[in-house]
């Protein structure tokens, strides 16, 4: 009979478990083991081989393939493989070899089990990165190649406006590419926790000023700031803040309709536990975003409308302001488009 001890922790596991003892007999089973492998849960004392009913694709059992009972002493696990089930599902198995000491022999045998749709989601989450970057990375790329190509071939018979046009078109495709790398960057920073800050006391009007007439250079689309008079400085790495505001400037601009508003205002009461600080509004009259899908557009690579983008932009808005202690939020706008808020503390948060 297995111990009932072992018996209640193994199957508070999410994963299945099987423990074997010195005699290549099962000692313990859990309830998601046995569901698995479709043995019953009294298979305790018959052989791990008999029980463990794992195959891979070439029909090796799992057993007979790893042989956890044999090999050199300082061998101290089977790592995470790839097996199938009886049924033919796949499951990730990895085993764990102990022994009382080097020179004797093994006392037991723990293997673990869980099902492989956990990584047949994560390799398909990989996937679409892949694709995605791939896909964003290749149409800069296609109009460098194609007008540095065009230059060094026709060199002679192009004039200068042709020539300074194709470099102008290079120069704006390597910015983007630039700027696609330093979005990847920053995703993986905020992902490991290994943004690099340097936050100090900072205009958000100036430079939200700035933002503005920068993208405006750029497009027809018409944006009106309004600054309010007494606004608090912030506490605020300048590079990021910039970042945040012209993503969401230059997402208005692309996915909105009509006119660009930008609105800077102090802090209203209650918006955060610093009471001083930065409201910015930023209205379009594009269609606006569903409640429903208010959830998903902070997350990476998403995108809510046909028009280009990396889908990076807003989940970047999001950390960048999440880690300066302030917090983002979507509503609609007065003008019949999507209005996203950011809350922006005067004081910095402890990292």
């Amino acid at each position: 009979m297995p111990d009932r001890g072992a018996q209640a922790v193994v199957d508070a596991l999410p994963d299945g478990v099987v423990l074997a003892g010195p005699d290549s007999r099962v000692t313990v089973i859990s309830q998601v083991a046995a569901r698995m492998l479709g043995v019953p849960l009294d298979v305790v004392g018959r052989p791990l081989d008999e029980v463990l009913a794992l195959r891979d694709q070439d029909d090796n059992a799992w057993c007979a393939h790893n042989r956890p009972y044999d090999g050199l002493p300082t061998r101290t696990a089977v790592p995470e493989q790839s097996w199938l089930l009886p049924s033919g599902e796949e499951v990730l198995v990895a085993a764990k070899i102990h022994r009382p000491a080097l020179h004797q022999p093994v006392a037991e045998v723990a293997i673990t089990i869980r099902s492989g749709r956990g990584r047949a989601r994560l390799d398909r989450e990989r996937s679409d990165l892949v694709a995605t970057v791939a896909h964003e990375l290749r149409s800069p790329l296609t109009g460098v190649k194609g007008f540095v190509q065009a230059l060094l071939n026709r060199w002679d018979r192009l004039n200068d406006e042709q020539k300074k046009l194709m470099l102008t078109t290079v120069s704006a495709d390597s910015d983007r590419l630039s700027r696609l790398i330093a979005e990847l960057l920053d995703v993986a920073r905020i992902d490991t926790g290994r943004l690099q800050l340097h936050p100090r006391p900072t205009d958000a009007g100036a430079l939200t000023r700035r933002i503005v007439e920068s993208v405006a250079a750029g497009t027809a689309r018409p944006i009106d700031l309004t600054v309010e008079v007494d606004l608090p400085d912030i506490h605020a790495d300048p590079d990021k803040f910039t970042q945040v505001v012209t993503n969401l400037v230059e997402n208005a601009v692309r996915h909105g309709e009509g006119t660009v508003r930008v609105h800077l205002e102090p802090l209203r009461p209650g918006e955060l536990a610093d009471p001083s600080g930065v409201r910015i509004t930023v209205d379009d009259e594009g269609e606006g975003i569903p409640k429903e899908l208010r959830r998903r557009v902070f997350t990476k690579f998403w995108k809510g409308g046909k028009r280009g983008g990396s889908g990076l932009g807003l989940y970047i808005v999001g950390g960048l302001t999440k880690v300066h202690g302030g917090t983002v939020t979507i509503d609609d706008s007065p003008a019949g488009g999507a209005r996203i808020v950011i809350a922006w503390p005067s004081g910095f948060p402890d990292l």
